[in-house]
């Protein structure tokens, strides 16, 4: 008769921490396509949420559309990877008082067809711009993200250092987000800029390879970041919420999880994690 009470003492303290960890309620994250499409966020936030009670709804976007959410107040937290936006974003007020922070890192590699009739491999290799200067001059099909995102944006970087504004049939304005892009890239035997991460766990059962990686300029850097937004924007804001992902996220814990994401299948971290 004592086991059985003990049991069900027990149980109900089951239920009533469930209970309890269920009242905090939702937490919406917006962030950009290749924390989902890398396989990041299903790996880790599992973890968040049954060690807080939040449950995070994900809404995966470009980092510009991400942080568009957070300026209307229609998100809590981004993580997001456009370091020039987000500075921006935390200036215009849309942060809350600890703004942004670090939380891990990986690269930009160009991918093409395995054939690479534009030659990057084997001129290029370790040079973005003159790839991206090959590309232009060949009229190697190339596929844009075009959506705002942070991989866009570091695109549209790479040709105002080239000093060329891409246009023609050759450059192909896609609007979708990194995963569709390799789809579409792969299929139409084309040539684009990718995040690392989801070329490795998306793009590499196909007819592409890099053709293009590891720029000693540094220019294919990839450096992500963590926002609370600002819960002035308006009563729906969950800020503890928010403040509770942030520091786990920036948290040892979890900075050891990133840092083992994709060690088993690939033989090497998918991201660097460096937060302080």
């Amino acid at each position: 008769m004592k086991k059985v009470m003990v049991y069900l003492l027990c149980a109900c303290m089951l239920v009533l921490t469930a209970c309890q960890a269920s009242e905090k309620g939702e937490l919406i994250l917006a962030t950009t396509t290749s924390t989902k499409d890398s396989g990041l966020l299903d790996e880790i936030l599992p973890a968040f949420e049954e060690e807080t009670g939040y449950r995070v709804s994900v809404v995966s976007v470009g980092s510009g559309e991400a942080m568009k959410m957070g300026e209307n107040g229609e998100a809590d937290v981004l993580l997001v990877h456009s370091p020039a936006a987000e500075k921006a974003f935390v200036e215009g007020g849309h942060a809350d008082e600890d703004g942004r922070k670090d939380v891990m890192y990986n690269d930009y590699v160009i991918v093409g067809p395995k054939e690479d009739p534009a030659g990057l491999s084997t001129d290029s290799y370790n040079d973005a711009l003159k790839s991206f200067r090959t590309l232009s001059e060949k009229k190697a099909m190339f596929i844009s993200r075009s959506d705002e995102s942070g991989t866009h944006k570091k695109e549209l970087a790479i040709w105002e250092k080239c000093g060329i504004t891409p246009e023609g049939d050759w450059y192909v304005k896609a609007g979708a987000g990194m995963g569709a892009v390799l789809e579409m890239t792969n299929e139409k035997l084309a040539y684009t800029l990718s995040d690392r991460a989801t070329w490795l766990n998306l793009g590499q059962d196909g007819d592409l390879r890099i053709v293009c990686e590891k720029d000693e300029s540094g220019i294919l850097y990839n450096q992500y970041g963590v926002i609370c937004v600002n819960p002035d924007k308006n009563e729906n804001i969950n800020h503890e919420g928010a403040k509770a992902f942030q520091n786990w996220i920036i948290s040892e814990e979890t900075q050891k999880r990133i840092g083992e994401y994709g060690v088993e299948k690939y033989g090497k971290p998918l991201f660097t994690p460096n937060a302080e």
